[in-house]
């Protein structure tokens, strides 16, 4: 297959090119065009402005995933515009290209975020009415809504009006991570290797992660095989407590976990005092570090024919949380 990566030479785009390039044939779109191993070319946005169809210099596509984003801002410095000029504009614009194009599926790389912020309930479902808090998650939805525009349901399934041909999926991943991305991992991961005993450990709450590698075999399924068009969360299998990684990270830089099991209301006083002060830790971010977002991956399983992810998310997390202890004693 001939296979278009927006914004390919980001993390998971690296990622996809290694798995896929042995089997198809891949090329790229980004804002800047340098030379990538396993990559055929590189083209840029305006290659792809449908005003200039037909395109006799492009290559006949097969299929098209797009990555390309603005990702999601944790210091809440970056003005709302951007991301719906980046995150929803340019979903438009590839995807105008793909109904144009002679490519067959169309992989659009979402979010959780877009669907929830925080999850209600045991865990999060395709079913959840979208309720995305936040620009980033907003300007998601957005891009979600103008693709589904696009479709139509017959019998049950979303087809691509007039080209019943086509394959649309909407991808929502949680928290992504792997060798060289810890991702929003970053701060627990720096509290652990500086020893800094972690304080919540009364609070035994669950949270879901997606491992590179399950992604990029979930995607190469999506591509090889014929699944229905939809929307499909992604997650590895086990949802994972904040005990659990700090556990994991411990024995993957050869520590002593450090978790002291303040007592919880004492915990959630000290945080309510921390909102009224404007001190760190404040109500707020002590939710959001203790809360629960547990992501189901069985619609995207049941779909792929598949019982398990390939990843244990124990073994995921390990694998990344090494990459980066080599990379300090090296």
């Amino acid at each position: 297959m001939n296979i278009l990566i927006t914004g390919i030479h980001g993390f998971v785009g690296s990622n996809l090119v290694v798995t896929l390039k042995d089997s198809h044939s891949i090329y790229g779109l980004d804002i800047v065009t340098p030379e990538k191993d396993s990559v055929v070319k590189t083209f840029t946005w305006k290659d792809v402005e449908t005003t200039s169809f037909p395109m006799p210099f492009l290559p006949k596509f097969d299929a098209i995933i797009h990555l390309a984003g603005k990702a999601h801002d944790t210091k809440n410095q970056s003005v709302a515009q951007v991301y719906f000029d980046i995150n929803t504009g340019l979903t438009q614009k590839i995807f105008d290209f793909f109904l144009e194009s002679s490519a067959k599926k169309f992989i659009f790389f979402s979010s959780v975020k877009a669907a929830a912020d925080s999850v209600v309930g045991d865990m999060l479902t395709e079913d959840v009415i979208p309720t995305p808090v936040g620009p980033y998650g907003e300007s998601k939805i957005a891009a979600e809504e103008y693709i589904l525009s696009k479709l139509r349901s017959e019998r049950g399934e979303l087809k691509v009006a007039m080209q019943r041909d086509k394959q649309v999926y909407i991808l929502r991943p949680c928290m992504i991570h792997g060798p060289g991305n810890k991702g929003n991992l970053n701060l627990l991961y720096n509290v652990v290797k500086k020893g800094i005993p972690w304080p919540l450990g009364d609070f035994e709450n669950k949270r879901s992660f997606t491992s590179i590698d399950n992604l990029c075999y979930v995607v190469e399924g999506l591509l090889t095989k014929d699944v229905a068009s939809g929307i499909y969360h992604m997650g590895d299998d086990e949802a994972l407590s904040t005990n659990e990684l700090i556990a994991l990270m411990c024995e993957a830089m050869g520590k002593e976990p450090h978790i002291w099991k303040m007592n919880r209301k004492m915990m959630e006083g000290c945080a309510g005092l921390g909102t009224l002060l404007h001190l760190p830790l404040n109500t707020e971010r002590l939710r959001k570090l203790t809360e629960n977002y547990v992501v189901s991956n069985e619609k995207i399983k049941s779909a792929l024919g598949i019982e398990r992810m390939p990843v244990r998310a124990a073994d995921g997390i390990m694998k990344t949380i090494r990459s980066f202890t080599a990379e300090s004693t090296e």
